[in-house]
Parts: C-alpha cells; sequence; structure tokens
C-alpha cells in the first residue's frame, strides 16, 4: 500500500512537471493581457505535430527539435497577437478575442485533422520504453527526461520576467499599461511578445506530451482545460503558480487514478476547481500582477 502510495506520487510529481509547462503560457497570457486564450491548446498540439513531422521526415530527435519548435511557434505566436488578437481588441472588446482564439482553435483543429486524419498519433524515440527502478518505484526514463527540461524550461522563464529589461516591460505593462507606457515602454510590442513567449512554451510542451501520450487534432481541448486549471490553482502570470498548479494537478490526478479509479481523476479534478474558485479564486499564489487588477 505505502509503494502504491509514492509510486502514484512520483507518477504525479512527473507527469504534473509537463501540465506546469503546459500551462505556464497559458498563464502568462491571463496575467499580461487579461486574454483567456481559448487556441492554447491547440498551439501545444502543433508543437505536437512539428515534432512528428521532424521525425518522419528527416529523423530528427523531438528533443533536439525542440528548440526550433519553440522558436517556430513563438513567430506563429507573435504574429497571431500581431494581426488578430490585438486588432479584436482595439476595434471591439477583450471579450472579442475569447470568440476570436475560439475560432482560431476550431479552424486549426479542423486544418490538422485534414493533413494528419482525426486518428491518434504519439512521437516515440527508441529511449520512451527505458525505465529505471529506485527502491519500489518505476520511473519511465523519459518522463524524468521531461520532468527535467520543465524545470528548467519554467526556471529560464521566470528569470526572465525577474532579472532582465524585457522581463521587467512585461510586468511593468500588465501591472498598469499607462504607466509603462508613459515611461517609454512600447506596449504593443510587448503583448506580441508576451504572446510569443506563450506559444513558444505552448510548443514545447506539446514535443514532450507528443512524446509521453498519444494525440489527436481534439486533444486540444483538453490541454486548454488543463491550463485554466493549472491557472485557478496557482495564480494567474507567476511561473511558480504554474509549477505549483501543475504538480497540485498532476498529483491529485495520480492519486485519483491509483486509489478511486482511473475513470475518475478529470472528475475529481473539477470538483478542486470548483472549490478554488470559491474558496481562492486568485490561486495559491495569488495573481502576479494583482497590484493593477
Amino acid at each position: 500500500m505505502l509503494d502504491r502510495l509514492f509510486q502514484a506520487l512520483v507518477d504525479g510529481v512527473l507527469q504534473g512537471s509537463v501540465l506546469s509547462l503546459a500551462a505556464v503560457g497559458f498563464s502568462l497570457i491571463f496575467g499580461v493581457l487579461g486574454v483567456i486564450n481559448l487556441s492554447h491548446g491547440v498551439l501545444i498540439i502543433l508543437g505536437a505535430y512539428l515534432a512528428l513531422v521532424a521525425l518522419r521526415t528527416i529523423g530528427l530527435d523531438p528533443l533536439l527539435a525542440l528548440p526550433l519548435i519553440a522558436a517556430i511557434c513563438f513567430g506563429v505566436g507573435y504574429l497571431y497577437q500581431r494581426f488578430l488578437i490585438s486588432p479584436a481588441i482595439r476595434r471591439a472588446s477583450l471579450l472579442s478575442s475569447l470568440l476570436v482564439t475560439y475560432g482560431v482553435a476550431l479552424i486549426l483543429q479542423n486544418l490538422f485533422t485534414l493533413v494528419f486524419s482525426a486518428d491518434n498519433q504519439s512521437v516515440r524515440p527508441d529511449y520512451a520504453n527505458s525505465f529505471d527502478r529506485f527502491g519500489g518505484i518505476t520511473v519511465n526514463r523519459l518522463q524524468l527526461i521531461a520532468f527535467a527540461i520543465s524545470c528548467v524550461l519554467i526556471a529560464i522563464l521566470a528569470w526572465v520576467l525577474r532579472r532582465l529589461p524585457i522581463g521587467r516591460s512585461i510586468r511593468a505593462t500588465a501591472e498598469h499599461e499607462l504607466a509603462a507606457r508613459l515611461c517609454g515602454v512600447d506596449t504593443d510590442q510587448i503583448y506580441a511578445i508576451s504572446f510569443g513567449l506563450s506559444a513558444a512554451f505552448a510548443g514545447a510542451a506539446g514535443v514532450l506530451i507528443g512524446m509521453l501520450f498519444p494525440f489527436a487534432p481534439s486533444s486540444q481541448e483538453d490541454w486548454t482545460i488543463f491550463g485554466f486549471v493549472v491557472v485557478v490553482l496557482g495564480g494567474a502570470g507567476s511561473a511558480a503558480g504554474a509549477l505549483l498548479g501543475g504538480l497540485l494537478l498532476g498529483i491529485i490526478s495520480a492519486l485519483t487514478g491509483a486509489f478511486v479509479g482511473p475513470a475518475y481523476p478529470n472528475a475529481v479534478a473539477f470538483l478542486v476547481l470548483v472549490l478554488m474558485l470559491l474558496l481562492r479564486p486568485h490561486g495559491l499564489l495569488g495573481s502576479a500582477f494583482h497590484g493593477s487588477r
């Protein structure tokens, strides 16, 4: 019984780290722009499909392709915000961005279905089925690699937001746009860069997700929902909040699957979501930019 508990906790932490990476971009956009990006999941799936194409066409290992895929997704996110999100907000309202992002998600989902079919796909290199044992705990080697990559990338984002000039500009714009403009910050550029960063992290997460889980065009809906749950649990705009929220969601899902049943993790996760919205709507760490909201 104790070994089963420890195994579930380890599985939850490893899975939760990938959930954190998948959600950190969603959290950033929600915290900086105030936009609920309903196309976030489709950007994750875009990363998975790019990894699949790289593996099948030129035999490039998904982990080696990850930096290139993240860079491509950054460009996609930057242009997406510049030419779709920003005009929609400027000409209509912030609420219109919901309709735009939802429409983009449906369009890309159908495009992926047309190109790749609706069947489940996977990006499984040879080492994906290697396991290590630590005492009575069995750990998939690929999950360990994904855990390390997720933690490193989230730490890099936190460092960028705290230490680099671009990060300080992002935080200033999020806290008070007018004050940032008066200080000479090009807030339109900052919003586009923030969206690009969000897409880059979504694409990187998509590579790892494609290696760990089967995916299909319709999977984008699940990953958008997971991103929202992680933000509610951890708090908006915070890399640490995304990490905490993802780890909690992973542990909750793993414990539920191990001790309640494999059909119930999503139900329990949404029960926790409802309780968090009632008891602590800003998440465990609060909103990183709550002072201006």
